[in-house]
């Protein structure tokens, strides 16, 4: 057969082959078992050093669709996909004042804490988007004024293709699937709907920023060299990232990747980047000094 490319990996006749020997060898282990044996078997490893369960277990299904290999049933077949958030009831009484008048801001880290549930519950009830399990490297924070909850900020892998981002940095195709984990993207951010403060969603915003790159490197062992965001045209106009000094450096297409497809939702985002270094392009592009 002709090689196939999934999740950047190319796998030819002889790699077939051997995942179908794994496969049958570890079958009665169940699918997560026979990703994770195959990542190791592999060396299939993110940069912190952790497994790419995730992505194997999509290489397989991709290649069990395909009618290519012989795979397990699931063991458990979950009635919704979508994670069923408990929800955490808030104080929802209005906030509504200059920030000079607000309470300290601060921004914490909430990932693996007591305060996650809290943060998803809030995500899942007043995102427009909903709460979703984010896949991959992620952190999670919530903003405080004094003790009362204000925001929820949400970070996760960076997308695999975007035009404009990769023409501003320049870098090749063989470059960003090497270095794409050095970007980080910004999969929410809630102002919790009854507080109403000017000017407080940007403070957010560049507090975390300047949090983040430590957090990252203190739970990932890798840095962080960029941050990016996309905002929805007809919902939003960027304001907050306007005012913290991203970047504006496009549109999307209205598209989403959806298996091996891409289809035509219509939804046209601004897409904002934020370098977290000055030589984030050198860094990002490999260049030598």
């Amino acid at each position: 057969m002709e090689p196939l490319i999934i999740r950047n990996r190319e796998i030819t006749d002889q790699d077939l082959k051997f995942i179908q020997a794994v496969v049958h060898e570890y079958w009665d282990k169940g699918r997560t078992s026979i990703s994770e044996i195959l990542c190791q078997k592999w060396n299939w490893v993110q940069p912190s050093g952790r497994l790419k369960d995730m992505a194997c277990r999509e290489l397989l299904l991709t290649l069990h669709r395909k009618g290519l290999l012989d795979y397990p049933p699931p063991r458990c077949v979950p009635r919704n996909k979508k994670r069923i958030v408990k929800k955490i009831e808030a104080d929802t009484s209005p906030i509504s004042c200059n920030i000079s008048d607000l309470e300290p801001v601060q921004v914490k880290m909430v990932r693996h804490t007591d305060l996650e549930s809290l943060y998803d519950s809030l995500v899942d009830q007043y995102h427009y988007l909903g709460y979703v399990q984010i896949v991959g490297n992620h952190l999670k924070y919530m903003a405080f004024a004094g003790d009362i909850p204000v925001a929820c900020i949400g970070w996760g892998s960076a997308a695999w293709a975007v035009e404009s981002r990769e023409e501003f940095i320049g870098w090749t195709q063989p470059v960003k699937n090497k270095n794409l984990h050095f970007v980080m993207n910004n999969t929410r951010f809630l102002v919790l709907p009854w507080v109403t403060v000017k000017c407080l969603a940007s403070k957010i915003l560049s507090l975390n920023i300047k949090k983040i790159s430590s957090d990252w490197i203190k739970i990932y062992n890798y840095p962080l060299y960029m941050l990016e965001t996309f905002v929805e045209q007809n919902r939003f106009v960027g304001t907050c990232y306007k005012a913290s000094n991203w970047i504006r450096v496009g549109e999307t297409k209205g598209t989403s990747k959806k298996g091996h497809k891409h289809l035509k939702h219509g939804k046209i985002k601004d897409v904002y980047l934020y370098p977290l270094d000055k030589n984030f392009k050198r860094l990002l592009r490999n260049d030598t000094v």
